[in-house]
């Protein structure tokens, strides 16, 4: 009797090493690596690298924003992924004021169940911090739910005061949780978003003037030392310059447990964008915004060596049509977000692997076992080896595309990207052992993707 599936004469590449072998997978999981194996079904890897699948841990689906909802719902958005070969999201369920944690992991669970084609987690996103709050965060990691976003920006909404973020942080250094922070000082882009729009100023180009690069460093640098004062960990989310950068690298020299990630939008795209004309800046209004093009050598040299340790996309779409456009005359009404769960690990892999800014193991590092490590899901995700589970990808390094949102799969009437050709693209994609993406084909089933109960985080 063979396993039931074994994929044959790829190179398989993990965050430490590079070889040649098969994978025997059965019932959904990883169970040899070597030569030899037969199987019920067998696919011919030969001239193609095999990776662990894509963990993405910062993602917005079906998310209330801005007077507008993403446009990619659970389905959509991880059929998008999983062309892309991520085969593991973890996304933001987010505690509306007055309500539970406990509500709002019930809401995005209603969201996703029925309709994820690959497995997914969440984050709490805390916006409302109580004495009842913050015992509940305790509850929720023995449930699974094992990080706690706050958010130092969008006053009057999301943002929450330091008090309320040194609480969190404490109670999550006692529970084993992480603390993940969206670092802008949201009382001064409020000021200055009031300022420009009296001016006069209401093109997208001054979404950037009112998101300057000081309010992130200020953020970044206040949220570490309140992790510092706690002596709890740190998770930074979308890092988008260098300066926010320094902060971090300073804290990791010190010893502190601080971790940050990074976003293809900051490495690939620079602040020149929020120039198209006819609005068409507003696709790239996301917050932070996208910096001056100089910070890119920053944020990838910074990935090679180890002071960014995650990329993940912050997916966020809106239509252009009839969600970007609510800002026409007044961008700060722009919903804040962009597109990109698909196309993360192709760019990648083409703008970084092929480039030489990073190597192989550590595109794969960046991409699939730190995230999977620093979330709680790691050897069950994030690397090929015995017992994990068989979510991988076989990618061919010779495949160009040009990416186009008409040929992509992300609900959204454009990409960031549009035109651009890139080298090296997904070719088949299995997520626990079932192949869900066939030569450019969605050959799975809606509904198929399981909730991952995450464990405390590791380094």
């Amino acid at each position: 009797m063979g396993m039931d599936l074994v994929i044959k004469n790829g190179k398989i590449v993990t965050a430490v090493d590079t070889y040649e072998a098969d994978i025997g997978i059965e019932k959904g999981k990883i169970v040899g690596i070597g030569r030899g194996f037969e199987g019920n079904e067998t696919i011919d890897a030969k001239g193609m690298f095999v990776f662990p699948g894509g963990v993405d841990v910062h993602t917005h689906l079906d998310m209330p924003f801005m007077g507008a909802s993403s446009s990619d719902d659970f389905e959509t958005g991880t059929i998008a992924a999983v062309f892309g070969g991520t085969t593991s999201i973890v996304d933001f369920a987010i505690q509306t004021r007055g309500n539970t944690l406990s509500d709002a992991i019930a809401t995005w669970k209603k969201k996703a169940e029925g309709k994820a084609v690959i497995d997914y987690g969440f984050h709490i996103g805390v916006t409302d911090v109580n004495d009842s709050i913050i015992k509940e965060m305790e509850t929720m990691v023995g449930e699974g739910v094992t990080s706690f976003k706050l958010f130092l920006a969008y006053k009057g909404t999301l943002m929450v005061d330091d008090g309320a973020f040194f609480q969190v942080l404490e109670k999550a250094r006692n529970i084993g949780a992480l603390v993940m922070v969206h670092a802008e000082n949201g009382y001064l882009i409020d000021v200055f978003t009031k300022r420009l729009l009296a001016e006069g100023k209401i093109a997208p180009w001054y979404h950037a003037e009112a998101h300057l690069p000081i309010l992130e460093t200020e953020a970044a640098a206040r949220a570490i030392a309140l992790a510092e004062a706690a002596s709890a960990p740190l998770y930074i989310v979308h890092t988008s310059c260098g300066g926010a950068l320094e902060s971090v690298k300073r804290a990791r020299e010190k010893g502190l447990p601080v971790y940050a990630e990074t976003c293809p939008q900051y490495l690939l795209l620079d602040v020149e964008r929020y120039k198209e004309p006819n609005f068409g800046g507003a696709k790239y209004v996301m917050s932070p915004p996208l910096r001056a093009k100089w910070n890119q050598d920053i944020l990838w040299n910074s990935l090679g060596i180890g002071d960014l340790q995650v990329i993940s996309t912050d997916h966020c779409p809106f239509f252009m049509k009839g969600q970007k456009d609510m800002g026409k005359d007044n961008w700060a009404k722009i919903p804040n977000g962009c597109p990109g769960i698909e196309t993360r690990m192709p760019l990648i892999y083409s703008e970084g692997v092929r480039t030489g800014k990073i190597s192989i193991n550590k595109f794969v590092e960046l991409c699939c076992t730190n995230p999977a490590k620093l979330l709680g899901m790691y050897p069950r995700k994030g690397t090929i080896a015995p017992g994990s589970d068989a979510d991988v990808v076989i990618f061919d390094p010779e495949k160009e595309v040009t990416l186009s949102w008409k040929n992509l799969h992300q609900r959204v009437d454009y990409t960031p990207y549009e035109g651009m050709t890139i080298k090296g693209y997904p070719v088949k994609v299995i997520v626990n052992g079932e192949l869900k993406v066939d030569n450019g084909s969605f050959v799975g089933k809606k509904g198929t993707g399981k909730f991952i109960r995450r464990g405390k985080f590791r380094v």
